[in-house]
């Protein structure tokens, strides 16, 4: 198939986006596919409405790329492409108002405090409560771009004017001192499943974006070494989240697990990251289908729906 390939964009996480593409693209190829690469940039979107190729695979990560945007152009060109629609991408790209969504489908949710305003701040540290640590990051942003641990409330202060560099609302969320778990999805709505869940054990003291993506920089166990029972129940949230949000093909949720046993989850990704050091590759791997397999999934998918 003729196959155009997203990747690149303008977000924070341009660079993992180009990892992202190049694997895909190298993969694509080898599988006999003519691939057309398309760094993205939002100046020229007009390209995609005159793209010619059986189905767009999108490699993109973050702001114009995981927000519905780039999905709504697609539509409108009458073009198959991999992921979600354009609601559910801007739902879950959007941390705070995905963690209503989790809370009304039954999804044990982390306590937290929406600032949406520089003006908001004072009222809002007021509202938080002095509850320390916590973590503060921007609500539309991805792999740890602008997050802060906060030990107190002049970091909170810093935090919060830090995740602002980076987006236009900032989310304060309850910190959860525990094992970080990550589940993907795969299948379209009614046919999902969740794949091997993978536990994630940062070489720095958080999962930052050093440790997301940089070689030795975190340890994937997978499967998790894990009670039956917690196993069963992230996959079952995981599988859950996917569907309220009405996501299609794929996603990864991510999840706290605190020292007393609860999953909290974190977010869902609707266009995790495909690197050679991703997670859901690892995963699929984990139950015998290939990075090249995993992408043809993601087509197949895509045409399906």
């Amino acid at each position: 198939m003729k196959v155009a390939v997203l990747y690149g964009g303008v977000s924070g996480e341009r660079e993992v986006s180009l990892t992202s593409g190049k694997g895909m693209i190298e993969a694509l190829k080898e599988r006999g596919h003519d691939v057309v690469a398309i760094d993205f940039h939002p100046e020229r979107a007009h390209e995609l409405l005159t793209l010619e190729a059986d189905v767009v695979l999108s490699a993109l990560h973050g702001k114009y790329g995981e927000d519905g945007r780039v999905q709504s152009l697609l539509e409108m060109a009458n073009l198959p492409y991999t992921g979600s629609g354009v609601l559910a991408s801007a739902l879950a790209m959007d941390k705070a108002r995905a963690k209503i969504i989790f809370a009304a489908a039954g999804i044990r949710v982390a306590r937290d405090v929406l600032v949406e305003s520089p003006a908001h701040v004072d009222a809002k540290v007021a509202e938080w409560g002095g509850e320390f640590p916590c973590v503060v990051k921007p609500a539309q942003e991805g792999s740890s771009n602008g997050l802060t641990i906060a030990m107190d409330e002049t970091m909170l202060r810093d935090g919060i004017a830090k995740a602002f560099e980076c987006d236009t609302a900032v989310l304060v969320e309850q910190y959860i001192k525990g094992r970080e778990l990550t589940v993907p999805v795969i299948g379209n709505f009614g046919h999902e499943e969740a794949l091997p869940v993978i536990e994630i054990i940062p070489k720095n003291e958080f999962y930052d974006y050093e440790s997301k993506y940089t070689e030795g920089g975190s340890v994937h166990v997978c499967p998790a070494e894990l009670p039956e029972a917690l196993t069963e129940e992230v996959q079952r949230s995981a599988v859950l989240a996917h569907q309220a949000l009405g996501c299609a093909g794929y996603s990864r949720s991510d999840f706290l697990v605190s020292e007393d046993g609860l999953a909290y989850i974190l977010e869902t990704n609707t266009l995790p990251g495909m690197t050679p050091l991703s997670l859901f590759p690892d995963s699929a791997r984990a139950v015998g289908i290939s990075y090249g397999e995993l992408l043809e999934r993601f087509i197949s998918l895509a045409l399906e729906k």
